[in-house]
């Protein structure tokens, strides 16, 4: 007997849905993928950076962390970032943004080959990103793409305006 299909979800009924536990989940392609718990290394890294990057900003621009995003044309996958910049206005109603100038995805050994390979895909595609931190959690490496027209650049952190907010990041 065949097993019947399993229910593709869209980001609407996915951002209605409570599974009654404090567990992260994304919506990729329609299904629900739960997200395994950060590390104390990873979750070091991602509070350092949000201060590093918040105190460089100025209004109305903010990081946001552990927030969704979502592709404007589609309506089966909905991302949670580790941490990234918007400068649109604030909106205390939003559970997703589609306008971030920078995603900061910090990779862990479980997570790396995802942050890398599918939401890096999805984060280029948003017009508005500017640029993507890929931040090792195990070793001190830091991955950087700056997106603007046609073409994207990898740069070392010592080349990037972002250095100094990358800098010590995996101590707290």
């Amino acid at each position: 007997m065949a097993n019947p299909a399993e229910k593709r979800w869209s980001v609407e009924e996915f951002l209605a849905w409570d599974d009654g536990t404090d567990r992260r989940h994304e919506l990729i392609d329609g299904q629900i993928v739960a997200m395994a718990p950060p590390s104390e290394a990873h979750a070091t890294i991602v509070s350092n950076l949000t201060i590093r990057i918040g105190n460089q900003l100025r209004a109305p621009c903010r990081v946001l962390g552990e927030f969704g995003v979502r592709l404007p044309d589609r309506d089966d996958s909905f991302y949670q970032f580790d941490l990234a910049v918007t400068c649109a206005p604030a909106d205390a109603s939003r559970r997703d943004i589609t306008e971030p100038e920078l995603i900061v995805e910090v990779l862990s050994p479980s997570t790396a080959l995802h942050d890398r390979g599918r939401k890096l895909d999805l984060y280029r595609q948003l017009p508005s990103v500017k640029e993507i931190l890929l931040v090792a959690s195990e070793e001190r490496r830091v991955q950087r793409r700056a997106l603007g027209g046609e073409r994207e650049h990898a740069h070392q952190p010592s080349s990037s305006p972002t250095a100094s907010a990358t800098a010590s990041v995996w101590r707290s």
